[in-house]
């Protein structure tokens, strides 16, 4: 397994850490190593995910059964995958998956598809089907429950989605959209999608890095055809979303 920059923390005090220690720590309510995964990149890959989660508890500033959404989310390493993609996150049965040899870089990407999914349920006056992630359903104008923290996401989803004037597509949903067709496909431009890629950008400008937890953003082929939030715009949605998880975190210690 290939090595991945960092300059966060020590979290493990330079010991090893198992699956089974990620499961008690943020509480994930199932783990699954795939049986191809040997012991020794089992090992690796429980060290790289442990501080990759520890990373992202610090950058947004919540608790850990925060990272496993209260205990909702399994994490499964090396099992199954889908054609061309090293990540991807099922919502029937709430599963955030990496690749054995081609995940690293994604874990933000694909944690955010499943908090997505995940607070659909927690956003809107009446929850949307159970498959449905917020910011899709964000866009058929559903009313939001009246949590003021929820006025973050709000924001952030019409920055995401909509030009200034809250009537029309992004310039980044219309960047991502031109690519769609130049691609003859229809992934770029799907709000998760955006959101995801969106969310990850703003892990990424962090001083706190983590190449495991996210990488790409910045000067891959993806990044130069535009297909991530410009710098000013990603500042405003960094404002938006590190305010929301910072304050949800700060209403879940009250309330331990």
């Amino acid at each position: 397994m290939r090595s991945y920059y960092r300059n966060g923390p020590e979290h493990r005090a330079g010991a090893d850490v198992s699956f089974a220690d990620i499961r008690q720590v943020f509480g994930f309510y199932s783990i699954r190593i795939g049986r191809w995964v040997t012991a020794t990149e089992q090992q690796q890959a429980a060290n790289l995910f442990f501080d990759a989660l520890c990373d992202l508890q610090d950058i947004l500033q919540v608790p850990a059964p925060v990272i496993s959404l209260r205990g909702t989310l399994a994490l499964h390493y090396g099992i199954g995958g889908r054609p061309g993609a090293s990540a991807h996150y099922l919502p029937n049965g709430r599963v955030l998956a990496l690749a054995k040899r081609a995940g690293g870089g994604s874990l933000a990407h694909e944690w955010y598809h499943a908090f997505d999914h995940y607070i659909a349920g927690k956003l809107f006056l009446n929850p949307p089907p159970s498959d449905r992630f917020a910011s899709r359903h964000w866009l058929t104008k559903a009313p939001l429950n009246s949590h003021p923290l929820n006025q973050y996401l709000h924001q952030v989803m019409r920055s995401v989605l909509l030009d200034e004037s809250g009537q029309d597509m992004s310039d980044y949903m219309r960047r991502s959209a031109r690519q769609d067709v130049a691609l003859g496909c229809h992934y770029f431009a799907q709000p998760e999608e955006l959101v995801a890629r969106a969310f990850e950008k703003v892990v990424q400008r962090q001083r706190l890095k983590n190449h495991f937890l996210v990488a790409g953003t910045l000067k891959s082929d993806m990044a130069q055809a535009g297909l991530y939030p410009d710098d000013t715009h990603c500042k405003q949605l960094e404002s938006l979303w590190l305010a929301y998880f910072k304050g949800l975190g700060a209403v879940l210690q009250k309330n331990r």
